[in-house]
């Protein structure tokens, strides 16, 4: 279940500018072009929030209530058809926004689920409404990098060899400080993919044969990129 730090009623803008001048990834995340004077605006915190593996940040008919900027782990966004099955259309990773939905409906569209522990921080959606128009620009950005990256998760990840696809896979995961990526659950692969579980667990032994990547410890690898290249290619 998602967690969240209490907010501290001594909390400030300016608090939360210094946390945000702090972030690590303050490059990619939403409030990259922010200064102090337009975090005059913001009324409410920004949280920090952990959603363990295997659990959901929102559902799809939730109410929107904010947005997420992910700073860690990966989210998988999962919508659900009438047969029962589910359809990951895209996966978030660093520097990504969940629920971008929030800014135009009054509920979410989809189901976002952990795959791997994620950090994010909650943005109120009166906080984006307030922070115009630097905040909108960023907002209109990551939409449109959104969209693209769902494209492209949908057309690398659904077209060419099982091989070809878990390379392309391998690819896309965020490395750790160390240069280490995290694999997730072999059923995940399977539904990610369009493959078995059994044909994912087989294809991970293939590319550690192939020395593609090597498994340092349970889910954690190291990746051969030139290698992994070539075979998402077909070569």
């Amino acid at each position: 279940m998602m967690s969240m730090r209490d907010p501290d009623p001594h909390d400030t803008p300016w608090q939360t500018l210094q946390q945000c001048e702090r972030c690590g990834i303050r490059d990619l995340v939403l409030f990259a072009d922010l200064a102090e004077e337009d975090f005059s605006l913001i009324h409410m915190p920004v949280d920090d929030v952990l959603i363990p593996a295997g659990e959901s940040l929102f559902l799809p008919g939730q109410g929107a209530e904010a947005i997420y900027t992910i700073r860690e782990g990966i989210l998988k966004l999962e919508q659900y058809l009438p047969d029962g099955s589910r359809r990951i259309v895209s996966l978030l990773t660093q520097g990504d926004v969940a629920g971008l939905e929030a800014t135009v409906s009054d509920a979410y569209e989809n189901a976002a689920i952990a795959l791997q522990t994620v950090r994010a921080c909650r943005i109120p959606k009166e906080v984006a409404a307030r922070l115009t128009p630097k905040l909108h620009r960023q907002l209109m950005n990551k939409w449109h990098s959104a969209v693209k990256k769902s494209h492209d998760c949908l057309r690398d990840l659904s077209t060419g060899s099982a091989r070809q696809r878990l390379a392309r896979l391998f690819l896309i995961l965020v490395p750790d400080a160390i240069g280490e990526c995290r694999l997730f659950g072999r059923e995940d692969i399977g539904a990610l993919l369009g493959i078995t579980t059994e044909t994912a667990s087989r294809m991970v032994t293939d590319l550690k044969k192939q020395k593609a990547v090597r498994e340092t410890a349970p889910n954690r690898f190291t990746r051969n990129l030139e290698l992994l290249e070539n075979i998402a290619a077909g070569d």
